[in-house]
């Protein structure tokens, strides 16, 4: 029986190639990963996950993810929750800190704005179904790009907008609370950490119920998607041709990204649609992606290839392989869609209906 960190590693490294990165980096990141769960890695899979994070459905603390651009290969990204195996929720959240500080002398680089923000995500008495999780941006060379998503309601639900407030003035982003769409809630709030071409803060909202024709309504970005191509997306994904009929099961998230102090708006936005809930089995979201994909311009032969390293099911005998679907504007770059994968370690959903 493999252990947790066996099945994954086996996985990720399927997922490289597909990212067309070397041998000498898949081995690499493979043996990142592991060091990264820390002692949940040696659990073998025969017994249950030792606690139920909120990352994915079957609790497994590990998710992948391919972000697509029209020319080149995707990127490969993994997220991952460094305190799984803790007893507390407090525990999980200092054991994926100290994760997070051994990757920041490890590569060189810095975690000022983590440093900032610490005392606010990380309390004594945390709240929540998450402390902190880690995610991996894939490179060539072995060396990641590293970010941490930390959770606003740490300090207790109803301090979620005032906590969330105080990080982005703390972070010298003074107007970024204002610049948000309403929401029912602040699911996380993620920072680039060290190497990134122009770091970024990011701010999820959660829009339970939202119709497919109110997607375009969400962005605040100066420039980016047209209202048509947000709900063109938004239906494509949820499998609904009624543009004004509720998304009902997960809620739609909207992310708006921030780069620029003196700016009183988002330099980017994300809109991810929970594929998963909103298909009888993965054979339809897998076809959903597959349309996306080629509407704007993406080659989705990576994406095809990429299922047969996570799982030897079929697509249409379970559900939530493909979790989230994903179009990402940033200012000045191509549009982009994010292919969330589920690594299923544990249990397979049954399809539905």
């Amino acid at each position: 029986m493999p252990t947790l960190g066996e099945f994954t590693a086996r996985q990720l490294r399927g997922l490289c190639e597909v990212a067309g990165l070397g041998e000498q980096d898949a081995r690499t990141y493979q043996d990142v990963l592991v060091e990264a769960l820390g002692p949940e890695a040696g659990r073998r899979l025969d017994l249950p996950p030792s606690g139920r994070t909120f990352l994915s459905d079957d609790h497994t603390p590990v998710e992948y993810s391919l972000s697509f651009r029209p020319d080149g290969a995707p990127d490969l990204r993994v997220l991952l929750e460094p305190g799984c195996g803790s007893g507390t929720l407090e525990e999980n959240g200092r054991a994926g800190l100290d994760t997070v500080r051994a990757m920041s002398r490890r590569w060189g680089f810095s975690a000022a704005w983590l440093d900032k923000v610490e005392d606010l995500f990380l309390p004594a008495s945390p709240h929540g179904p998450l402390a902190l999780w880690c995610a991996l941006e894939l490179r060539p060379g072995g060396v990641p790009r590293v970010k941490v998503y930390l959770n606003p309601a740490a300090r207790g639900p109803a301090r979620a907008a005032e906590t969330l407030r105080e990080a982005l003035e703390r972070l010298g982003l003074p107007q970024a609370f204002a610049a948000l769409p309403p929401g029912d809630g602040y699911p996380f709030l993620a920072l680039d950490l060290g190497d990134w071409e122009q770091p970024r803060v990011k701010v999820y909202v959660r829009h339970p119920g939202l119709p497919a024709a109110e997607a375009g309504e969400l962005p605040r970005t100066a420039d980016g998607p047209t209202a048509a191509e947000l709900r063109h997306f938004a239906a494509t994904a949820a499998g609904t041709t009624d543009g004004d009929a509720r998304l009902s099961g997960l809620p739609v998230l909207s992310c708006h990204v921030f780069t620029d102090a003196a700016a009183d708006r988002p330099s980017g936005f994300t809109l991810h649609v929970p594929v998963r809930d909103y298909a009888r089995h993965d054979g339809e979201a897998l076809d959903r992606a597959v349309a996306l994909l080629g509407r704007h311009g993406m080659d989705p032969a990576p994406l095809l290839r990429a299922l047969p390293s996570l799982t030897g099911r079929r697509p249409r005998d379970g559900v939530g392989l493909i979790a989230y679907l994903a179009l990402a504007h940033q200012r000045g770059l191509p549009p982009r869609i994010t292919v969330y994968l589920s690594a299923e370690a544990y249990s397979v959903r049954p399809p539905t209906g």
